[in-house]
This record gives structure tokens, C-alpha cells and sequence, in this order.
């Protein structure tokens, strides 16, 4: 069923999966706002392990939420009606307009399709009657022509919507004609004459030697190629579910940075929280694939985990723990985020199988333990530091997203959240834990080095620790600036290298 109204509609669809379709939304979101357009993302469904919550405690993905703020609007659970989130390589966790549905294997999850697709329905029919423009981003490929029944994101939603829509594909990993040709020549004829372009994104070197990749596109397809994207390096916007592992384990530690290592876990999430951290002028920040990635690190961060019990024995296994123990005996600071925050307690309870069930002893840094549990928690929060040697009262702006409740012992916490409500096992509004001399804490807040003043506070600690002279906090005023300006840079890139002329009209009804 089509949705009857008068908003105006746009796809962007891929030849594959992480050709940039989540940026290229955000960028033509950008490009609409800025035109006084409103305009508003949808994703039916995602699957990524970073995600946000939005003010009224939903789940959605990470991507919508940028595009959302590419925008100029708050997020909703209605941009993105389901995430999934693996759990293993063949589950995940479900969540159904921003709350946990149900764990699911790929063929259970199929079977609940209409049911689901109805969800999608109305998450999109709401948008569309509050906004003037929806841009949709598809998923993976636009022509996996063995799920076309099972489809929920792809052409069911451009049906619905009734929308046009751009073909993107990804030049830098080579094959972009039979990326694009082949495609479209696996869709419907109905499906191909909904193509109104296509954007060839992530091009290297110089654009004038594409000219005759242009022209035998157009020539083949008949669809008209409406921009070649160069690459645009050192672009500093929240990404999906990818690393440039590559890039960050050449990271050079040194002896005037502040040098953090990040554990690299299997089922490792929200590595956004590290972003704002890795932007400072003074910090060399590394993902640690291995033990040996530790050494040189003034801090070491375990960050949060989908499956913290799995990845708690990954850790074991690989030889992390004599590595961190090495590391905090050399007086280094360590950190966990949620899972990560879990797994530096005494011991993690699965009683009721929400993982794997049972009890796993965890590293044994903090006086807490953990019990996983439903519901899932997902709020947002407000908070001020309480750690030794960062500048008291410190505000923090974060959220927390997790299924265990952390219960601390004799540890002093690390923030004083700013709300009157009481924590299961702890004092009122008391949040995470901190050893005596504050060099080992945990914390169930993501976000928490996005904040200016506790960022700086956080890193002078550490400078402090190592003889050198404090920064201002102009240094990590001029970082938050400069990240709040990527979605701007990002946009004028985009308006240089595609004929938005064409995709204008496509938009906002013109």
C-alpha cells in the first residue's frame, strides 16, 4: 500500500553494503535544511551496533541520529522503527520502535515480516505528515534478488513512499561498472524506472579521468550519473559499524600525548564515544587488536560490548588481563565504559540466559558486580564528575543503554547524575565506581568525552600524570567547533561534486 500524501520522497540505495549511503543521506539532508526544506531521515531497518537514545528513552541507530541533526531535528524512534543488533553471527537483538522486541534468529525474524512491516508502515505514515521531504537510506544491496521477498527496507519502503530514487555506488573498492550495471540490470522494470540517477561516491585521484566512465555508464544504462564524490579525508562524522582499523593501529604513541588504547573487542559497540577524544591535538588514540597494541599507553579504555560475557572471555583468551595488570602496575589509568565498566567488577550474573546464563568472574579492578536483567535500560542523563583530580562538577551530558544493573560496594563513585531517581543497589543518583586513587574507574554513561569541560579536565589529569603542562580549555573548545562544522563541510563537498539541480526537484516538489 502506498502511503497517500503529499510529502515528497527520495531513496538512496546502494550497490552494496558501506558504499556511503548513510552519509550521502545526511549530506542531502544537510543541503534540504539549508534550502528551508523540512525535511526528516527514515531508515526501516538497521543493523549496527552503535546507536543513540532519544529523548523519550528509545533505541534507534547512530546513523539516523546524525542525519537527523544533518537536519536540524531532534531524533525519533520513527527514523528508524527497527535496529538490529548482533548478538552472535546468527541472533540479534531486536528492537522495535526504540524498545527490545525480541532476541531472534534470521529465520524467526523473517517469519514475523508483516507484523513488522506494519511498524514500518506507521512509523512512516507520521513523518510523512510532518514533514514536507523524507529521504530514505536502503540497506546493503538494492538487488539481493534471494531476500527480495523478505525485503523490509529497500523497494517495500520506496513503494510505500512512492519515492525516486539515486543508485550509489563505491569506486574504491574497485568494480564499480558491474557494481551499477549489474544492479539495475537484477531490478524489476518498474523498480529501474523509479532510478533517476546515479552517484559514484568515494572516487581517488583526479575526477577528469572518470569522464569516459561517465559517459559509458550513461550509455549503457540510460540513467544519467549525477556526481562523481571524491574521497574526503579526515571526515569526522559518527560512521555506521566501521573502523579504520588500519589507520588507527598505525597510531604512534609519544612521549608528550596523552596515549590511549582502546580494547578492540569482538561484539564492541558505540566506538563513537571516542570520536571528540581522538580529534584532540594532544592525544594519540589506538584500537588494540592484541595484548602487545597496550604497551606505551598512558590509559586503556574497555569499551561497551553487545555480549559482554563473550567478549569477557575474548579478553581472557587473548591474553588481555597480564597485559592491564601490567599496565595499572605501571600506574597507567584504566577505564570501562558500560560493558566494559561490567566486566572490571568481581563477577557477572546471567540468571536468566539474557547472553549465555551462568556467573563468569570478571577482572577484579572495582567493588561492583552485575546482573543482567530486562528490561533494557535507555535514557538519557545529565551528570557532574566526581573523580579525583578531574575539575569537580565537571557536566556531563550522556545517555546509558545496557541490560545489566551494576551494583557498587565500597568504591566512591564517579557522578552524581542531576534527576531524583534511585539506582537498583546504589545510593540515590550516584553513578559508576572509582578505585581510592581514581587511576581505575567505570562508568555506565556513553558520551561522556564529548563534554568540553570534562574532556579537558580528564586529559590535564593525565597530563599532570606525566609532567606536562595543562592545555586550555580553548583547545578542547576549538575541537567541538570543528566537529560541529563536519556536517557543513560535508554538505559543500557534496553540493560540488553532484548535480544537486537535478535532485532538488526531486525533494521538495519543484
Amino acid at each position: 500500500m502506498m502511503f497517500e500524501g503529499s510529502t515528497n520522497a527520495l531513496a538512496i540505495l546502494g550497490t552494496g553494503s558501506d558504499v556511503g549511503k548513510s552519509l550521502i543521506v545526511a549530506g542531502i539532508c544537510r543541503l534540504l535544511s539549508r534550502k528551508g526544506v523540512r525535511v526528516a531521515p527514515f531508515k526501516a531497518q538497521n543493523m549496527a551496533l552503535n546507536s543513540f537514545v532519544t529523548l523519550d528513552g528509545g533505541e534507534i541507530g547512530r546513523a539516523q541520529a546524525l542525519q537527523a541533526q544533518a537536519c536540524g531535528i531532534e531524533p525519533t524512534v520513527d527514523m528508524n522503527p527497527i535496529l538490529l543488533k548482533p548478538e552472535s553471527d546468527s541472533r540479534s537483538q531486536v528492537v522495535v520502535r526504540g524498545k527490545v522486541y525480541e532476541a531472534l534468529d534470521a529465520l524467526a525474524y523473517f517469519e514475523r515480516k508483516e507484523t513488522l512491516f506494519n511498524v514500518v508502515r506507521e512509523c512512516y505514515a507520521r513523518l510523512a505528515t510532518e514533514y514536507e521531504c523524507v529521504v530514505i537510506e536502503g540497506a546493503g544491496s538494492a538487488a539481493e534478488i534471494n531476500l527480495r521477498d523478505r525485503d523490509m527496507v529497500n523497494w517495500p519502503v520506496v513503494e510505500l513512499a512512492d519515492a525516486s530514487v539515486l543508485l550509489v555506488a563505491d569506486i574504491d573498492r574497485g568494480g564499480v561498472f558491474a557494481q551499477i550495471i549489474g544492479t539495475l540490470d537484477l531490478l524489476a522494470p518498474h523498480e529501474r524506472r523509479r532510478v533517476r540517477g546515479v552517484i559514484v561516491n568515494k572516487f581517488r585521484g583526479d575526477r577528469r579521468l572518470f569522464e569516459d566512465g561517465v559517459r559509458i555508464l550513461e550509455a549503457r544504462t540510460g540513467i544519467p550519473v549525477l556526481g562523481v564524490v571524491p574521497f574526503l579525508r579526515d571526515l569526522r562524522l559518527d560512521q555506521e559499524d566501521s573502523l579504520d582499523l588500519g589507520r588507527s593501529q598505525s597510531v604512534q604513541f609519544k612521549p608528550d600525548l596523552t596515549n590511549v588504547a582502546v580494547v578492540l573487542l569482538p561484539r564492541m559497540s558505540n566506538f563513537t564515544d571516542f570520536n571528540a577524544l581522538a580529534a584532540e591535538k594532544d592525544v594519540a588514540l589506538r584500537f588494540a587488536a592484541s595484548p602487545d597494541d597496550l604497551r606505551g599507553a598512558d590509559v586503556v579504555i574497555l569499551p561497551g560490548s553487545k555480549n559482554t560475557l563473550e567478549d569477557l572471555d575474548y579478553l581472557v583468551a587473548s591474553g588481555f588481563p597480564a597485559a592491564m595488570e601490567s599496565h595499572v602496575q605501571r600506574k597507567g589509568e584504566l577505564v570501562g565504559i558500560c560493558g566494559g565498566y561490567q566486566m572490571l567488577g568481581q563477577e557477572i550474573a546471567d540468571p536468566k540466559g539474557l547472553e549465555r546464563g551462568g556467573t563468569s568472574r570478571g577482572l577484579g579492578y572495582l567493588d561492583v558486580t552485575t546482573e543482567l536483567d530486562a528490561p533494557k535500560i535507555c535514557r538519557q542523563v545529565r551528570a557532574v564528575s566526581l573523580l579525583r583530580g578531574v575539575e569537580q562538577q565537571a557536566s556531563v551530558c550522556g545517555y546509558e543503554i545496557h541490560m545489566g544493573r551494576t551494583s557498587r560496594g565500597t568504591v566512591n563513585p564517579c557522578f552524581h547524575i542531576e534527576a531524583s531517581e534511585i539506582r537498583e543497589g546504589n545510593a540515590m543518583n550516584e553513578e559508576g565506581a572509582a578505585s581510592e586513587d581514581g587511576r581505575v574507574w567505570g562508568t555506565s554513561i556513553h558520551g561522556l568525552f564529548d563534554q568540553v569541560e570534562f574532556r579537558r579536565g580528564w586529559l590535564n589529569r593525565a597530563r599532570a600524570r606525566k609532567g606536562l603542562a595543562p592545555l586550555s580549555l580553548h583547545a578542547s573548545q576549538l575541537v567541538a567547533t570543528q566537529l560541529s562544522a563536519e556536517m557543513d563541510r560535508w554538505a559543500d563537498h557534496l553540493e560540488a561534486c553532484v548535480n544537486m539541480r537535478a535532485i532538488y526537484p526531486l525533494c521538495d516538489g519543484r
